[in-house]
């Protein structure tokens, strides 16, 4: 029981508390959105870390980049536009009862951590069991009604925002599975892609880009931001060719931003999914771009150990 009202009691939080936007509000010239791998060999790095970039209504589509060649990128292309945002779809962090335990005070100081063991977590010799996947299971200290200790607040609030009208997620918690930055393996897993990301964050992070919430973003720096592609896809059978591109076909006859693509940038959406979800979480990212230079601190008090991530508003809003 203890679980679900944990549950119900973070769902019930505000995501985060915005300061109110000043009558000028100083726009990002550049966005980013960047479908990760935690992919160990270099060959599929460069095939399934894929970035879109969004510059006055251009969009381009690309890959061929392995994890350090994204940030060294990143860092060239915050040197001819500072004014940029990027989004990345893995988690900034772990829950904050990690954090603790390993003697770190803030999500920054962690990512040192994951550069010292990182690796060794993710190996299958790994005595540490709470890391999980093929070939171990979920553990039983993660199971039942210790489910919520596998995830931090915002995994919840993610996942059920994904599926659930705001109005009932305090509600309806049966049933749904978030996952968790522990599963380093099997379906769905995000932890890998996670741990090998940490480091991309403290390469960027050195050199100068301010990372949200562990960082207050200020106009015209650039910024780093977690995204949940699922939040900027929406309901779509994203990993059947004919489904992306029916949802695309959809989009460029409602929606006059996806009207002014280029054929390039479609084709390779069709494609792939990866590419999709770099594609599709830029454009969201560039329709709300206002919020970015903005944002404020989320309201759960683990933040500053955990992360948020960016979420665009509901729709209707």
């Amino acid at each position: 029981m203890a679980s679900k009202l944990w549950i119900a009691q973070k769902l019930m939080l505000p995501t985060t508390s915005l300061e109110e936007h000043p009558s000028k509000v100083m726009l990002p010239s550049t966005i980013i959105a960047i479908d990760w791998s935690g992919r160990v060999d270099p060959a599929g790095q460069r095939r399934h870390i894929v970035a879109a970039t969004w510059r006055a209504g251009k969009v381009r589509v690309e890959s061929g980049r392995t994890r350090d060649e994204i940030a060294e990128w990143l860092i060239a292309q915050a040197k001819k536009d500072p004014a940029m945002v990027v989004g990345f779809d893995f988690c900034f962090s772990f829950p904050a009862w990690f954090l603790r335990e390993v003697n770190v005070t803030s999500a920054p100081a962690f990512w040192h951590v994951v550069a010292e063991h990182g690796e060794r977590w993710l190996s299958r010799e790994n005595e540490d069991r709470r890391f999980w996947g093929k070939p171990h299971k979920r553990p039983a200290e993660f199971s039942g009604e210790q489910l919520h200790r596998m995830l931090r607040a915002t995994d919840i609030d993610c996942k059920l925002a994904a599926h659930i009208p705001e109005e009932e997620r305090a509600l309806r918690v049966k049933g749904i599975t978030p996952k968790s930055v522990f599963q380093i393996g099997g379906s769905g897993s995000v932890g890998t892609a996670s741990l090998r990301g940490m480091k991309t964050l403290q390469q960027l992070h050195e050199a100068g880009f301010r990372i949200w919430p562990f960082d207050r973003p200020k106009a015209g720096e650039p910024l780093i931001v977690e995204m949940y592609t699922r939040l900027n896809t929406g309901p779509v059978h994203k990993s059947n060719a004919e489904a992306r591109a029916a949802y695309l076909a959809r989009k460029r006859k409602e929606d006059a931003a996806y009207s002014q693509l280029r054929s390039a940038a479609i084709a390779k959406a069709k494609a792939s999914e990866d590419a999709f979800d770099a594609l599709i979480s830029c454009m969201v990212m560039a329709e709300h771009r206002e919020q970015f230079y903005n944002l404020g601190k989320p309201r759960d008090p683990a933040y500053a150990l955990e992360g948020w991530t960016w979420a665009p508003p509901p729709s209707g809003r």
